[in-house]
């Protein structure tokens, strides 16, 4: 039976979907200001429409762009406004938040906690202790996310962060056929994890019968839940899928800000560690330069604990290679 996992962890609150060992869907939502998906506020508007036909408006501070301008709208307005998409990162820039004119009361955007609550699946709750986030694998997930590497005994996948879309290289060995039907249905498992939307494309291998192409198309459709509109697997074996993009997936996440995203992740290590005594927290000199300047997540830590944290900088450690060890085991 399908459950979610739920922790609210220091600087982030996390989220798995699983089910028979595994996480279908992991979510983390950052201690972060930000607009958020849901919320309704009032916006001002700064800017009237461009050639994209989007307007630009400033809500506490914070610019979005609003569509769907209603006419005879004046540069100066207030308008009523839900946010219907969230900054998204890119490379060397970001995207606005997105925003359109509503008539609702103002509200402020469902939490993590709330939007798995909503899906009427059970919920556990978990804290320092055992550790069902790990029983499932969340570690070695936040890696493939982190690396872009997914690998499995019947597909590899490289999963690549572009402009213009999400791209999946599906490769690995025997047949042609075997391994396009493997590809399509681990990509689609990838995408449903890691919370990838927008533009999607999956290279797989190249396929001339149609009804080969069909049926890894099927083999997608099998594992990844609707809403999405995808293309027909061509004669290339490129196969093309939109999905509804709301905030950033957790390869984004991770990529836009790679020592936040690891100190983060060392924190709820550090949380965990086995035994008494003060913890050590070993990382890259970024990662730990992150925490420095964190200073509440520290005492947080040590809050919980219940004993004294300390940190180590330690240049040979890569980013991701960060570990955290108490005093006694």
């Amino acid at each position: 039976m399908a459950e979610w996992l739920y922790e609210q962890g220091i600087g982030e609150a996390r989220a798995a979907l699983v089910e028979g060992g595994r996480i279908l869907e992991m979510w983390i939502e950052p201690d972060e200001p930000g607009l958020r998906v849901g919320a309704i506020c009032d916006a001002k508007l700064i800017r009237a429409t461009d050639a994209t036909g989007r307007a630009r408006v400033t809500i506490d501070g914070t610019e979005a762009d609003l569509v769907a301008v209603p006419p005879g709208t004046s540069v100066g307005r207030t308008l009523r406004v839900e946010v219907i998409r969230e900054a998204l990162p890119e490379r060397g820039a970001v995207k606005l938040p997105r925003v359109r004119v509503t008539t609702a009361e103002m509200a402020e955007a469902p939490d993590l906690r709330a939007r798995i609550v909503a899906t009427g699946i059970p919920i556990r709750a978990t804290s320092h202790g055992a550790d069902p986030f790990e029983d499932h694998g969340w570690s070695e997930r936040m890696e493939e996310a982190a690396t872009g590497i997914v690998a499995h005994e019947d597909a590899m996948l490289r999963i690549s962060l572009t402009p213009a879309m999400t791209l999946i290289d599906v490769d690995g060995g025997g047949p042609p056929a075997a391994l396009a039907i493997a590809g399509a249905r681990r990509s689609g498992e990838a995408i449903r994890c890691f919370g990838i939307a927008g533009s999607i494309g999956i290279d797989l291998p190249t396929l001339a019968d149609k009804g080969q192409r069909q049926a890894a198309a099927a083999a997608l459709d099998a594992v990844l839940p609707q809403p999405f509109e995808r293309t027909a697997v061509n004669g290339f074996g490129f196969l093309q899928i939109v999905r509804r993009r709301e905030r950033p997936s957790l390869p984004e996440r991770i990529a836009t800000d790679p020592a936040l995203a690891a100190a983060r992740a060392l924190l709820r290590r550090a949380e965990r560690a086995q035994g008494r005594g003060a913890v050590t927290l070993s990382a890259a000199p970024a990662l730990i330069a992150v925490l420095e300047a964190r200073p509440v997540w520290l005492i947080e830590l040590q809050r919980r604990i219940g004993a004294e944290a300390r940190l180590q900088a330690n240049p040979g450690l890569p980013i991701f290679g960060a570990h955290a060890q108490r005093d006694h085991v």
